[in-house]
C-alpha cells in the first residue's frame, strides 16, 4: 500500500510538465512533487506512475519513493495563479506524490555518463512498460548524488487507454533509437537475462496491489478494481517474456547541443582530459 500523507502547504508549480505538477509540503515533514487527479491527463497517469515506479524499484532501478497525498482544495486559496487554483479545487482527495530530490539535475547525455549495464537495464525496463517519453528530447532522468534516478512514467503503458486492444501490446516491439541512453551501448542481453526472470506473476500482483481502488473504479469493461489490476498483470507478464528480443537500436533522428549547466560540462571535459 502507498504511504498516505496530508498536504499542508502548496509551495510552487513545476511548469516543465504538461500536467502542471507542484511541489507540496506534507504533515510528515516531507516535500513531494505531486501529480494531481484534476490534471488533464486524468487518473491513468497516476496509475502508470504507481505501477512503473513500484516495478522499477523492485527491479533495482532508482525511482523516488511514492506516496498518496491527500489534498484539501482550500490549500490553494492563497495561490495567485488562477490555473493552479482551478487545478487544486478539482483535485480534492487522494493524489500522487513523489519524494522531492533537492539539488537534483536533469540528465544530459552530453554532460553525464553511465555504463552499458545500467543503460541496458533502463532501456529494457522502458521497453517492458512501453515508455515513449525517455528520449534525448525529454530524458525524464535526474542525476542526484551522482546516480541516475528515473522519473515521470505517465506516458507509459499506452495500452491501458484502450483495453480492448491491450492483448496486442504483449508482442509489440520497442524502438529505442531515440532513447536518451542509446548512445551508451546498452547491454540489452545482460539486462534481459537479469531482469526478465524477475518479472513474475507474484511480483506484478504485488506491484499493482499498491494502486488505490479509487483510481481504478468504474473502468469500462471491468467488474471492479481487482479485475483491472489483473489486466495489468497479464499484459506486463506477457511482455516480459519476450520484449528483450524486440528492442531495436537504430540511428538517432537528430541531435542537439548540451543543455547542462556550464560548470557540469567543464567538469566532464576536465575528467575526459585527465585533469
Amino acid at each position: 500500500m502507498l504511504t498516505e500523507v496530508v498536504a499542508t502547504r502548496y509551495v510552487t508549480p513545476l511548469r516543465e510538465g504538461g500536467s502542471l505538477p507542484g511541489i507540496v509540503e506534507a504533515d510528515d515533514l516531507g516535500t513531494y512533487v505531486v501529480k494531481f487527479t484534476g490534471a488533464g491527463q486524468g487518473r491513468k497517469t497516476l496509475v502508470a506512475e504507481v505501477v512503473c515506479g513500484r516495478l522499477a524499484r523492485a527491479l533495482g532501478l532508482r525511482v523516488p519513493e511514492l506516496a498518496g497525498v491527500h489534498i484539501d482544495p482550500v490549500i490553494g486559496r492563497g495561490e495567485p495563479d488562477q490555473e493552479v487554483q482551478a487545478l487544486l479545487r478539482s483535485s480534492g482527495g487522494l493524489n500522487l506524490g513523489m519524494d522531492y530530490l533537492p539539488g537534483a539535475l536533469g540528465f544530459d547525455p552530453l554532460a553525464f555518463e553511465t555504463d552499458a549495464a545500467e543503460a541496458g537495464r533502463v532501456v529494457w525496463f522502458d521497453a517492458l512498460v512501453g515508455n515513449v517519453d525517455r528520449s534525448w528530447r525529454n530524458p525524464n532522468l535526474l542525476v542526484w548524488h551522482g546516480a541516475l534516478w528515473l522519473i515521470d512514467h505517465g506516458a507509459t503503458m499506452i495500452w491501458h487507454h484502450n483495453w480492448p486492444s491491450a492483448g496486442a501490446a504483449a508482442d509489440k516491439g520497442y524502438d529505442a533509437s531515440d532513447h536518451v541512453l542509446a548512445t551508451f551501448a546498452p547491454d540489452l542481453a545482460a539486462a534481459t537475462a537479469e531482469l526478465a526472470p524477475r518479472v513474475t506473476e507474484d511480483l506484478l500482483t504485488e506491484v499493482v496491489a499498491d494502486v488505490p481502488d479509487v483510481w481504478l473504479a468504474d473502468e469500462p469493461g471491468f467488474d471492479g478494481p481487482d479485475a483491472v489490476r489483473r489486466a495489468y498483470v497479464e499484459v506486463l507478464l506477457a511482455r516480459a517474456a519476450g520484449v528483450g528480443d524486440r528492442i531495436t537500436l537504430g540511428e538517432r533522428s537528430a541531435d542537439k547541443p548540451s543543455q547542462a549547466p556550464e560548470w557540469v560540462r567543464v567538469r566532464l571535459d576536465n575528467r575526459k582530459a585527465g585533469k
